[in-house]
């Protein structure tokens, strides 16, 4: 469970809340130009455009959650079980397996244009990092400045969809959300009109009434509403002090306290930490679970020419 959002104000930012039960040692990472990122069936790149974001390392590998490169361009992979389908080797494609596929867009695209024309040749296949790390079932929200796309792997095949939203969460597959939101377009920040009738003395008892039946359960459905809404009536001067205040009060609008969403392993599901990155600028802002205080770490604090993982464990 997780939500994921593209927001602009003077300049561009892009973030999630990671919602699971567990975490598996991740820290910010950043990924320099130099740094060899091997594939399975694809060509390394030993030369690529610089990354940041959060990421378990693994044999040296970064297994990113989200990331930015410094053209701007983001992606983050958000859980998507029993929908995601990943294809056996094709010849004659591109093959990059789930956990590759951030570091393989983000690391030769620009802007979603170049994304659009990569991933028409890509394979997504059914790989998996190791015996200890199974393949994961995601889909993926991608922004550059000015777009998002949404990318889902499905048994119909490999789907790119336009995003007007900037925003993703999980089940069901991006379509439904789409049509979904059609349900909602009467909502508003002001007060509400009596409509039913007439002749009935029906007033408004409290502000926020115009937003009466915005969806706050912790569903993949209702967080996808209620982020479009928030993000959408978000106000701030442009500041980078109160974009990135305001980004995050936009993913604790639909965080998840411990103790309200039961897995199926009988552990709870919580925000463990959430995240927003200035992609124009690569700095890369996040709050965790038991420390709220925002914390930043800059791409250019490090050697972007380098050749090896510059790591930052999260501060608890």
């Amino acid at each position: 469970m997780c939500t994921a959002v593209s927001f602009k104000t003077k300049q561009h930012y892009f973030g999630r809340n990671l919602d699971l039960e567990r975490g598996y040692g991740e820290g910010v990472v950043i990924t320099p130009r130099n740094y060899p990122f091997s594939f399975r069936y694809v060509p390394s790149l030993e030369k690529h455009y610089a990354l940041i974001g959060m990421a378990a390392v693994a044999e040296d590998y970064p297994l990113y959650f989200e990331a930015t490169n410094e053209k701007g361009l983001s992606m983050a992979g958000l859980n998507f079980p029993k929908n995601a389908f990943y294809q056996e080797y094709a010849e004659g494609k591109e093959n990059v397996a789930p956990f590759e596929l951030i570091p393989y867009l983000l690391g030769n695209c620009e802007n979603i244009e170049e994304v659009k024309a990569s991933l028409e040749n890509i394979n997504v296949i059914n790989y998996s990092f190791s015996d200890g790390l199974p393949v994961s079932p995601l889909h993926w929200l991608i922004s550059d400045k000015e777009e998002s796309v949404t990318l889902e792997c499905t048994r119909e095949g490999m789907k790119v969809y336009d995003n007007p939203f900037g925003v993703l969460t999980n089940n069901p597959t991006f379509d439904f959300h789409v049509i979904n939101m059609n349900h909602y377009m009467g909502l508003h920040e002001g007060f509400t009109q009596n409509t039913v009738s007439s002749k009935l003395t029906l007033e408004n008892y409290s502000l926020g009434m115009g937003a009466l039946g915005l969806p706050g359960d912790f569903s993949s459905s209702s967080r996808f509403v209620k982020t479009v809404f928030v993000k959408e009536k978000s106000v701030c001067d442009g500041s980078e002090k109160e974009s990135v205040n305001q980004f995050f009060h936009i993913l604790q609008a639909v965080a998840m306290p411990k103790g309200c969403v039961l897995a199926k392993n009988e552990e709870y599901e919580y925000t463990r930490y959430s995240c927003c990155c200035n992609t124009e600028e690569q700095i890369y802002y996040y709050t965790t679970y038991q420390n709220s205080m925002i914390r930043k770490v800059s791409m250019y604090e490090v050697d972007v020419e380098g050749a090896e993982l510059y790591q930052y464990p999260v501060e608890e």
